[in-house]
């Protein structure tokens, strides 16, 4: 890699194609992030109120990302959004929820319904003692009534402690129910095996998950007050990684943060940012970040760079990130400006190991938020964590008494499920490794070479001389 790139971005450059016999269908775009997280696909979800709640992290999850769910929320709130993503999947559910025979029914459907599960096992003294599900519920009228008057009792059909998931599909399919309890000798209920989980493992056979077979997911902090606090919530309901991040990473209060997480929570991943110089990286990565996040100013509803003069454009920025994180063998994480498949893969080329995603996963179905219609199109809506009334929130170390916006709040065309953006964003990634010679994301880092770009030939990358009749799922002018 020549890196004489200064101030330049996504747009100045191009990667310059090689000799390859790798075809896009045998590359292989996993990553490992850290010791605890692997990914199938380097791409995250920002952690941001218009991008990133549990209904897109359990997407991006399901197809080998990584989804942040943002803090904009009360701890409680973060923490039970987190639990929803981990819940939503299971190989074996080692802590399935429970409740007592005396409970009312009311207690069960209500618990059914915030977490969408489709039953609950009823437990006494420790022990399993019943079963209610939907089907019990479906003819009942009264639920103040208590659960042991409607809950299924006789007959259980459980299974013993060790039990393997194809041995499990067996036991439901030949029962023709949905749930199957595992219990020890004594009758003490030790996990929960659903049919609606083995489905899925089939369904989405790339997904990120953790040991335990529940999908990865990941949560920001600040450094307010209740950081501490807000952390030891998240690691409660299971999180996978934690993203330390203001808009000026290489701080004082920073790294005295990541220095008491590390040392409360040492086994937890932490990806730290935003940064965007060598010096930063560094000074991070001493004080104990395992993933380090870059970009300052480069995402499309950010005003830093115009309203406090001060940023990286950012392929510079991840080009000498990159160079001091490789001294250290740490992993970056490119946060911001990309808006073609082919910024990802420049952002890789460039030394990142995958990017975050806000503008992109923002009009997605799963994105929070509702959709409006405006002049015959649909949008949602799509804003800057420190702008207009957000910014009031936010944590930077510098001025975090002063209401200063940085960053807007727009409209963006709504753009279906992710299951239909990200074979598009993926594919263009896929073609443009296979056109460098490329196999892995490791290669990227070490043979890929950039050509600076003039302004006539960006304009011969576009589309040009001709009136385009036919949008392409993948690219737009805007």
């Amino acid at each position: 890699m020549v890196n004489i790139l200064q101030g330049l971005t996504f747009d100045d450059v191009i990667i310059e194609p090689a000799f390859s016999d790798v075809q896009p269908s045998h590359v292989d775009t996993s990553v490992r992030l850290s010791k605890n997280i692997m990914l199938k696909i380097p791409l995250l979800s920002a952690g941001m109120d218009t991008v990133t709640e549990s209904q897109m992290a359990i997407a991006i999850a399901r197809y080998g990302g990584l989804g942040i769910i943002h803090r904009h929320m009360s701890i409680e709130m973060q923490a039970t959004e987190v639990d929803r993503v981990k819940r939503s999947e299971n190989g074996v559910i080692t802590d399935p929820f429970f409740l007592s025979p005396n409970h009312y029914v009311y207690e069960a459907d209500k618990l059914m319904g915030k977490y969408k599960i489709s039953g609950v096992p009823i437990i006494e003294h420790d022990k399993l003692v019943g079963i209610i599900t939907n089907r019990d519920l479906r003819f009942e009228t009264d639920y103040s009534k208590k659960i042991y008057e409607v809950m299924t009792k006789e007959n259980l059909i459980t299974a013993p402690v060790g039990t393997t998931l194809e041995d499990a599909k067996k036991i439901l399919t030949r029962h023709k129910v949905e749930k199957l309890p595992i219990i020890d000798e004594n009758g003490l209920l030790k996990g929960l095996i659903t049919i609606k989980d083995i489905n899925k493992a089939v369904k989405y056979p790339l997904s990120a998950k953790d040991s335990q077979g529940r999908l990865l997911v990941g949560a920001t902090v600040g450094i307010k007050d209740d950081y501490i606090e807000r952390i030891h919530a998240l690691a409660k309901r299971k999180v996978d990684a934690i993203v330390l991040e203001v808009t000026q990473g290489h701080a004082k209060e920073i790294l005295a943060a990541i220095e008491k997480i590390k040392s409360d929570y040492p086994e937890m991943t932490l990806i730290v940012g935003n940064v965007a110089t060598a010096a930063a990286t560094t000074a991070l990565i001493d004080a104990g970040a395992d993933v380090i996040k870059v970009g300052m100013g480069a995402s499309s509803v950010s005003t830093k760079r115009m309203i406090a003069g001060v940023g990286v454009p950012q392929i510079t920025a991840i080009l000498n990130c990159s160079a001091a994180a490789r001294k250290k063998n740490i992993p970056l994480i490119a946060d911001g400006g990309i808006r073609y498949s082919g910024d990802i893969t420049k952002a890789l080329a460039a030394g990142a190991s995958a990017c975050m995603m806000g503008n992109l996963f923002a009009g997605c179905e799963e994105s929070p938020g509702t959709t409006e219609l405006y002049q015959g199109r649909k949008y949602k809506v799509y804003r800057g964590m420190e702008s207009c009334d957000k910014s009031v929130e936010n944590d930077n170390p510098f001025f975090s008494d002063t209401k200063i916006s940085r960053g807007v709040e727009g409209r963006i065309t709504y753009k279906g499920n992710l299951s239909d953006v990200l074979p598009q964003l993926l594919g263009g990634l896929t073609v443009g490794m296979s056109y460098a010679g490329c196999k892995t994301i490791a290669d990227m880092h070490t043979t890929t070479q950039f050509l600076q770009v003039t302004p006539s030939g960006l304009r011969e990358s576009h589309p040009h001389d001709i009136q385009i009749t036919r949008e392409a799922p993948n690219y737009n002018m805007g």
